[in-house]
């Protein structure tokens, strides 16, 4: 794309920003400096009626679905930053819906034999119209051939042109916002836009969504709360991705909640304990879990669907996480704080102490209230704007957990009003610190420290060092006699482990 072009495409994407005050919304003047409220005063003269309906978040999500691909998944990256924007903006800008007018069946199978490379009655007995169709792909109802009942999705023809040519006006926006706004380089325009578009590009191949779909589905097996469809292998290509059809209603439809025999309590509970389950005892989750990919059945049932964003913990981004959760439930400020530092996220040289008056702050306004008033996603935003005043460093996993969590909680509470989110994530909390912060869990670890610093001295005693040249003779130290220290020592923390888990 040329920059010419881009630079007209952003300024119609400008315009339209301008017509819906989502450029600099009247709501956010008290926050600005006088020369942005000028500013925005000024743009507010050619707002047209759309900058009269509804919240900023809302109005901008409305912007952004009209302007193609690379707009809706920047708004969606836009919706993990709750730690920036606030949780509001940031929920709405998730809620953005990018529903498009389908493509014929007759190209779309023409396109699922071409990507497959076999013709359709080899896999499929049936395809039939399309149910759904978004900026990327579309999804039809089929029949394999074995008589399984499917969804197959199917990339847009063309789709790959359209998006090079939004990732160039991305690009062009964000240098834009570099050079104009100086006071934007914090947020990191160009490294964000980046993020932004390959996410797009693993997002065209739907191999990695079977793959994620895969692994997820592998994880939510061994809890009771949520499901996955099966990847249905020999319908996954490049462009096409075939699941096994999710039975049920999606909760984005009004009448999901009044299905015959559901237990609202129940589901309620499940969003949250299976949402918390993938995160803590897996380290993955499904990080769009709004209700239009959520597939609800009575009594309980729950299919999630949709795995183009699957987050990431790793082990301390986990204890992290159960650690806080813990902290907060039993009020214990200092080690909440203790948490952090270990972790690194707060800098040595802060004050402990000080830190965690800070999470007192934070955590002691929740107490002695209801638990239905109480936000979780609120109280990790919070955690997340004092840890800022610390120099905290925030990885991106935490800020998509963060939003995933703010979603999942709104989820659960318009399943159920009287949802009680703390005790919901009680038990998967707990039972995550009594397996993996036990004193058995803990001599465990140090057992497969003292191992892994065993087979670290048996690689040396086998293959020791190259001989250099050094001014002072040392005596000859014999390899076996640090290859025997390092099995005594594996053998009495091992021991020592028996003995204590009795």
């Amino acid at each position: 794309m040329t920059s010419l072009s881009a630079f007209f495409r952003l300024t119609g994407a400008g315009w339209a920003l301008v017509r819906a005050d989502a450029l600099i919304p009247r709501e956010a003047e008290p926050l600005l400096p006088p020369s942005a409220k000028l500013a925005g005063r000024l743009l507010r003269l050619f707002a047209g009626g759309a900058a009269k309906r509804g919240r900023p978040g809302e109005r901008l999500a409305r912007v952004l679905e009209s302007q193609g691909p690379a707009a809706i998944k920047l708004g969606q990256f836009l919706s993990t930053r709750a730690d920036i924007f606030g949780t509001a903006f940031a929920e709405d800008l998730s809620h953005l819906k990018d529903r498009l007018p389908a493509f014929p069946l007759a190209v779309a199978k023409a396109e699922i034999a071409r990507n497959l490379g076999k013709p359709l009655d080899e896999i499929f007995a049936e395809i039939g119209e399309p149910v759904a169709a978004a900026s990327l792909a579309q999804a039809h109802p089929a029949t394999l051939v074995d008589g399984r009942k499917v969804a197959v999705k199917v990339l847009r023809p063309g789709v790959e042109r359209q998006v090079a040519r939004d990732t160039g006006v991305l690009r062009l926006a964000a240098r834009l916002a570099e050079t104009l706004a100086p006071a934007s380089r914090r947020l990191r325009p160009t490294e964000f836009v980046e993020v932004v578009i390959r996410a797009l590009e693993l997002e065209m191949d739907l191999r990695f969504e079977a793959a994620g779909c895969a692994e997820l589905g592998e994880a939510m097996a061994k809890d009771p709360y949520m499901r996955a469809p099966t990847v249905c292998w020999e319908g996954v290509g490049k462009r096409v991705l075939t699941l096994t059809w999710a039975e049920g209603t999606p909760l984005s439809d009004p009448a999901a909640l009044a299905l015959p025999g559901l237990d609202r309590k129940a589901l309620a509970e499940n969003v949250t304990r299976g949402f918390l389950a993938q995160a803590l005892d897996h380290g993955l989750f499904h990080a769009d879990l709004h209700e239009g990919n959520l597939f609800v059945a009575a009594p309980s049932s729950i299919t999630a669907v949709d795995y183009g964003i699957v987050g990431r913990l790793g082990p301390g981004e986990r204890r992290y996480l159960a650690e806080i959760l813990y902290g907060f439930l039993n009020r214990d400020y200092p080690r909440i704080a203790q948490v952090h530092f270990d972790a690194g996220y707060v800098p040595a040289h802060q004050d402990k102490d000080a830190f965690a008056q800070a999470l007192r702050a934070v955590g002691e306004p929740v107490f002695g209230r209801n638990a239905r008033d109480v936000s979780m996603g609120r109280l990790l935003a919070q955690l997340f704007e004092i840890t800022a005043l610390f120099d905290m460093a925030l990885r991106p996993e935490l800020v998509l957990l963060q939003k995933t969590m703010v979603t999942v909680e709104g989820v659960a509470r318009r399943i159920d009003p009287t949802h009680d989110l703390w005790a919901a994530a009680d038990p998967v909390v707990r039972r995550w610190i009594g397996r993996e912060l036990s004193p058995t869990a803990k001599i465990r670890d140090f057992a497969e420290e003292a191992l892994r610093a065993l087979r670290a001295i048996a690689r040396l005693a086998e293959a020791p060092p190259a001989k250099t040249e050094a001014h002072v003779e040392r005596p000859h130290v014999w390899p076996l006699l640090w290859f025997l220290v390092g099995a005594a020592t594996a053998g009495a923390a091992f021991v020592t482990g028996l003995l204590l888990s009795r």
